[in-house]
């Protein structure tokens, strides 16, 4: 079921990156801005405690529920910036691949060495990492030191929340939980609007003017990245602890859908992303989908 849920998720993300890559290039360039705005609206999961298992649990687990979510708020700004600052070719590949060796560590470490994975689980990790790099490393635009210091600060970030997600869960129902970490990003959201001069500005003093198209944009990208948000945390609950770092991992599904949507939409809307198919790209992204098979493969049948 979580395998299920993942391969869902990251078809919904790589819809929403594509969106916020546009964004970001164009109506709300400013990441802090961006990062405000995601962390806001993502109190709206309170309309949901009447209606789900929602508790208050102890003081501890209320803690971790909010730094995990305040986290990887903060980790969505270090993306945001990064995005902002250099091409995604230097960025994606920096995170999707640092991601998920820092979420096994973290694991190992937090578990004191408990939790881990067999060989063969090693072997399918390895095979989802290298795949996931090669399908979006770029020769021309390889990743240099400043954007690889942002994109392993953000990889960290999101590694750590991922972690902290799950030992939320393996305490808190699913949907209590949830609506905890919620809580944590919107107070880190807030946090963002008090300590930052450049959020304040935009808002109260320059009036950020959007248009309604790209509010509505926003609004409809948020609501679907809140949907892959649930179901990135319903995969993280479901699954081993150990296997959170297979779950990063797998991201090279969601860059195989978005080289698909990215041909599809690159000729309509260059602004977004452009993809160059030559021959030698063209032979990278087939290695890389038949590494990233054989790695899901290996993780269906074991």
């Amino acid at each position: 079921m979580w395998l299920l849920i993942t391969i869902s998720f990251y078809f919904i993300l790589a819809v929403v990156f594509l969106v916020d890559k546009y964004l970001l290039t164009g109506s709300i360039a400013n990441p802090k801005v961006y990062t405000f705005y995601v962390g806001t609206l993502g109190v709206v999961v309170l309309v949901l405690i009447p209606f789900v298992n929602f508790s208050v649990p102890a003081f501890n687990q209320i803690i971790l529920a909010l730094l995990a979510g305040a986290i990887f708020i903060y980790a969505l700004f270090w993306f945001y910036k990064a995005l902002s600052l250099f091409e995604a070719s230097r960025v994606v590949p920096a995170v999707g691949g640092l991601t998920p060796l820092f979420t096994f560590g973290l694991v190992y470490i937090f578990s004191f060495g408990k939790e881990t994975l067999s060989l063969l689980e090693i072997t399918t990790f390895v095979l989802l990492i290298i795949g996931s790099f090669l399908m979006v490393a770029e020769k021309e635009k390889f990743i240099n030191l400043k954007s690889l210091k942002i994109s392993a600060i953000c990889a960290f970030l999101l590694s750590l929340s991922s972690v902290l997600l799950k030992y939320v869960y393996l305490v808190q129902p699913f949907w209590s939980g949830f609506i905890w970490t919620k809580i944590g990003g919107f107070l880190m959201a807030l946090c963002f609007l008090v300590l930052s001069k450049e959020i304040k500005e935009e808002i109260f003093q320059k009036k950020l003017s959007l248009k309604q198209k790209t509010m509505g944009i926003f609004i409809t990208n948020q609501a679907a990245g809140g949907g892959a948000n649930i179901l990135q945390n319903w995969a993280f609950s479901l699954a081993p602890l150990a296997y959170i770092a297979i779950i990063n991992a797998l991201q090279g599904i969601q860059y195989i859908f978005l080289l698909i949507f990215t041909i599809l939409l690159s000729l309509k809307f260059p602004r977004i992303l452009k993809e160059e198919i030559s021959r030698g790209i063209l032979l990278q992204k087939i290695s890389a989908i038949l590494l990233i098979g054989a790695g899901f493969i290996l993780l269906v049948f074991k």
